[in-house]
């Protein structure tokens, strides 16, 4: 595949164009930090798009459709903030009740943001097909589940890809199950599956070649704390923003360690909007606000009263503000040529004032 050749289709989730050009399209993640209670679920969402934030993302399972109950070695987790447990125990805290999540997506839409899920089984896709959401986010740990992308891409919805961990022999083989399954809107999201993350491990340079290599919007979800790391993300050309969301860090849930509060998730949101406006364009050449400012460039004047018939020299001519007289580029076909006029101290020179 060229990496150079692609050029990048957008996509659109609702009525949100996403892609090259656009704003940056921001979603908060509440994954656990529901911390089972629907009314903290609910305060979430409201908190997100008080925030700004474009869309709230939920998680879709249960413990049993990620794994099964069983504390031999392979099924414990070894390393991280859930060291010592058993994928069974941890996902059975961290899942939200399925029932909730209908009546999550009215108070989305109540409050004119969007809200949609990460699927992990045929059984999740069914349930939120019912709930009509308007997109599917695919986990970095499920980008190898090609049976399951397949069966989202069946969908029609676009699909947002997180590709932490993943070679590109692997993102490469799940875009083809995408596009081959029927899926036309596909994003890619920039990912470092490390929890939190350090800056030094996201190398944000891949966005670009991601977008490059597969032609389609690449943004990055973002698992560091360090509020540089998505306006620098935005200035690679990411466009999506994806970043876990809590209500407060010192809530006991599994993910709010490494979870943005509600106002730092306002800041991010306008850290994103800023750098993309100021990214604008290719521009050369004075904008609106600069215009008034070229009267302060330099020209040339006369500093010294010059009487006609007197030669210009670099005593009674000069280049200086303001920027009313001839250009400064022009001073070696000035000196040594008369006055035409008398030319008071303090004139700026035109041609007509010399012989």
């Amino acid at each position: 595949m060229d990496a150079h050749q692609a050029e990048v289709s957008p996509i659109q989730i609702g009525t949100r164009r996403i892609g090259p050009g656009q704003p940056p399209y921001v979603v908060a993640e509440m994954s656990a930090n529901h911390g089972g209670s629907f009314q903290r679920a609910r305060a979430i969402v409201e908190a997100a798009a008080r925030a700004g934030a474009d869309a709230v993302k939920l998680q879709t399972y249960t413990p049993e459709t990620l794994t099964i109950d069983c504390h031999r070695k392979p099924f414990r987790i070894e390393a991280g903030p859930w060291a010592g447990r058993s994928l069974y125990e941890l996902y059975s805290e961290a899942a939200m009740p399925w029932q909730w999540q209908p009546r999550l997506e009215q108070v989305a839409t109540d409050l004119g943001i969007q809200l949609f899920s990460t699927p992990f089984d045929a059984s999740a896709v069914d349930f939120l097909e019912g709930m009509d959401v308007p997109a599917y986010k695919i986990a970095s740990f499920e980008l190898v589940d090609l049976p399951l992308l397949e069966r989202v891409a069946r969908t029609g919805k676009p699909v947002l890809v997180s590709t932490g961990m993943a070679t590109l022999g692997e993102i490469e083989e799940a875009v083809g199950a995408l596009k081959a399954a029927g899926a036309q809107q596909i994003a890619l999201l920039k990912c470092t599956s490390a929890y939190p993350a350090e800056p030094a491990q996201m190398n944000l340079r891949t966005i670009p070649h991601l977008a490059a290599t597969f032609g389609v919007p690449v943004g990055l979800s973002d698992h560091s704390l360090d509020p540089a790391v998505p306006p620098a993300a935005v200035a690679v050309g990411a466009v999506i923003i994806e970043k876990h969301f809590t209500l407060s860090r010192s809530d006991p849930t599994p993910d709010a360690a490494f979870s943005l509060q509600p106002d730092e998730l306002a800041a991010l949101v306008r850290a994103v909007r800023t750098v993309h406006q100021a990214l604008g364009g290719v521009r050369y050449g004075p904008s609106e606000q600069e215009r008034p400012g070229r009267r302060l460039r330099r020209s040339l004047w006369a500093v010294e009263t010059i009487r006609a018939g007197q030669t210009l020299t670099d005593r009674n001519v000069r280049s200086i503000r303001p920027g009313d007289g001839l250009p400064p580029r022009q001073i070696r076909e000035v000196l040594g040529r008369k006055a035409r006029v008398d030319i008071p101290r303090g004139t700026p020179l035109r041609w007509e004032l010399i012989e």
